[in-house]
C-alpha cells in the first residue's frame, strides 16, 4: 500500500505490540464509504488531507485538516468523502479501559469519561495523533506511549466529562435490549423480524421503532456490524477468514471480505496481517 495522496486508496489498519490496548488506522480514502456502524471503543481522529463528512445522530459533520473527530463507544455513525479527492486520516481507537486509565491517572474525571464535542479544530492536538502514528511506526515504543497518553490527556482535558448514567429503560428499550441479546446468541441463525418480535411478546414495527430509538439502526444493520466487531475478535484470536465467516454467520469468506471491508475500512486479510506483524 503506498502512502500517496495521488487518488488511490490506501489504508493500513494495525496494532502496535507496544500499545495492546490501542489500534491504529492511517488511510486515503476517495469511494470508499463507511456503513453506520459503532465501536467497543472510542474513536479520535485526525484529519490531515481533503474533507470527511461524518453522519452522527444528531448530523453530519464535515471535517478538514486540522480537526479532530471524537466518537464515545457504541455512537452510530457513517463516513465518507466530502469532496471529489477524498480524505486522509490518522485514527487511534483507544480501548475504555485506555481512556479511563488515563481519566484517572487525571483525577479530573469521576466515572465513565465521555467526549463532550464530536468535532475540534484543533492543530496541535491533529498534529500529535500523527505523531502516535510516526513513532508507533519507526518502532519507538517509548516516544508513542508518550505522545498517545499526551493526546488522550490533552482530549479529556478539553472536551470530556463523565457519561450520564442510563436511564431505567422504558418498556421499548428493554424489548430493544432483550432483542440485541437475542441477535447476540444467535448471530450465526438469527430470527426474521416478525419471529423476533412474536418471541418478545411485541410487534415487529414496535420493535423495529424501539430498536432504532436504541441504538441508532435497525436490527439488521446492528447485527452486520456486531458480526464484524465479533469476527474481529476471533481474527485477533489467530482465526482463519473462512471459518470465522461461518462463525459468525456470514455465507462464506467473500460475504465477511465486503461487509467487513466497508466497516473496518481494510480487508480481513489485510486486517490480520496487521496484528501479527
Amino acid at each position: 500500500m503506498g502512502k500517496d495522496d495521488t487518488g488511490r486508496e490506501w489504508a493500513r489498519h494495525w496494532r502496535y505490540p507496544h500499545l495492546p490496548r490501542l489500534d491504529l488506522l492511517r488511510a486515503h480514502y476517495v469511494r470508499h464509504t463507511f456503513p453506520r456502524h459503532a465501536h467497543d471503543g472510542y474513536v479520535i481522529a485526525a484529519v490531515t488531507g481533503g474533507i470527511e463528512e461524518i453522519g452522527m445522530p444528531g448530523g453530519t459533520l464535515r471535517a478538514g485538516p486540522g480537526s479532530v473527530v471524537l466518537i464515545n463507544p457504541e455512537v452510530p455513525h457513517t463516513a465518507r468523502a466530502g469532496e471529489p479527492g477524498g480524505w486522509a486520516y490518522s485514527t487511534l481507537y483507544p480501548s475504555r479501559e485506555l481512556i479511563t486509565e488515563v481519566a484517572a491517572e487525571l483525577g479530573t474525571l469521576r466515572g465513565t469519561p465521555g467526549f463532550t464535542a464530536e468535532m475540534v479544530l484543533d492543530a496541535r492536538g491533529a498534529k500529535l495523533i500523527t505523531e502516535v502514528h510516526r513513532a508507533a511506526e519507526a518502532g519507538n515504543a517509548l516516544a508513542a506511549d508518550t505522545l498517545l497518553r499526551a493526546v488522550v490527556a490533552r482530549m479529556l482535558g478539553r472536551h470530556a466529562a463523565p457519561l450520564p448514567a442510563r436511564a431505567v429503560s422504558r418498556a421499548g428499550a428493554s424489548d430493544a435490549e432483550r432483542a440485541r441479546a437475542v441477535l447476540e446468541e444467535r448471530m450465526a441463525g438469527p430470527p426474521s423480524l416478525e419471529q423476533l418480535a412474536a418471541e418478545l411478546g411485541t410487534s415487529p414495527f414496535a420493535l423495529l421503532r424501539a430498536f432504532r430509538e436504541r441504538y441508532g439502526m435497525p436490527p439488521h444493520t446492528w447485527l452486520t456490524d456486531a458480526r464484524v466487531r465479533r469476527a474481529r475478535r476471533l481474527l485477533d484470536a489467530g482465526g482463519a477468514p473462512a471459518e470465522v465467516a461461518v462463525t459468525v454467520g456470514f455465507t462464506d469468506q467473500p460475504h465477511l471480505n465486503r461487509h467487513f471491508t466497508r466497516i473496518v475500512g481494510v480487508p480481513p486479510g489485510a486486517y490480520r496481517r496487521g496484528r501479527t506483524a
